[in-house]
């Protein structure tokens, strides 16, 4: 091993890995693979003072779209997708790839690898705003440290790589 491997596995900040395609972060600030959904935030096309908290889960593919003040999106039909569950699809896909995000929801990749939503088999899930803002609102607050590769105090549970049991 190299020592700048070395040195990488000391440190408390990770590398970013590099989105498969560019995204506009103003429609889709937050969009994540995580505790069995794909899971975001999107912003409103009509109100800039709101946003969208839209999920899928994966096996399932429950939709649930719902604004930050817990309300239940217009657009949203039972298993019909909204746009803004629309939008999070494509700001996935750019993110990690239709391949990743498919084995994400377990789903066959797409052959145009773009369009996930013919393979999915949509249902109406219960909403998990809160879960899914309180993620997004976890993340900002990361913006806001300063830069640095001292360890964060609260991911000191997370065992470094090499370390000794």
């Amino acid at each position: 091993m190299t020592s700048e491997g070395v040195a990488y596995e000391r440190r408390g900040a990770a590398p970013v890995i590099a989105p498969v395609r560019p995204r506009k972060l103003a429609k889709v600030p937050f969009v994540e693979l995580a505790e069995g959904r794909l899971q975001g935030v999107v912003s409103s096309g009509s109100d800039p003072a709101r946003v969208y908290v839209s999920s899928i889960t994966a096996g399932e593919h429950g939709l649930s779209c719902n604004t930050n003040n817990n309300r239940p999106c217009g657009g949203l039909s039972g298993a019909h997708p909204c746009n803004h569950l629309r939008a999070l699809v494509d700001a996935a896909v750019a993110q990690y790839g239709a391949d990743r995000v498919a084995r994400y929801l377990r789903v066959e990749p797409p052959e145009d690898e773009t369009d996930i939503w013919p393979a999915l088999h949509p249902v109406a899930a219960p909403g998990r705003t809160p879960e899914v803002f309180s993620s997004f609102l976890r993340h900002l607050a990361y913006l806001e440290l300063p830069p640095t590769t001292d360890p964060l105090p609260e991911l000191q549970w997370f065992p470094a790589a090499g370390a000794v049991r």
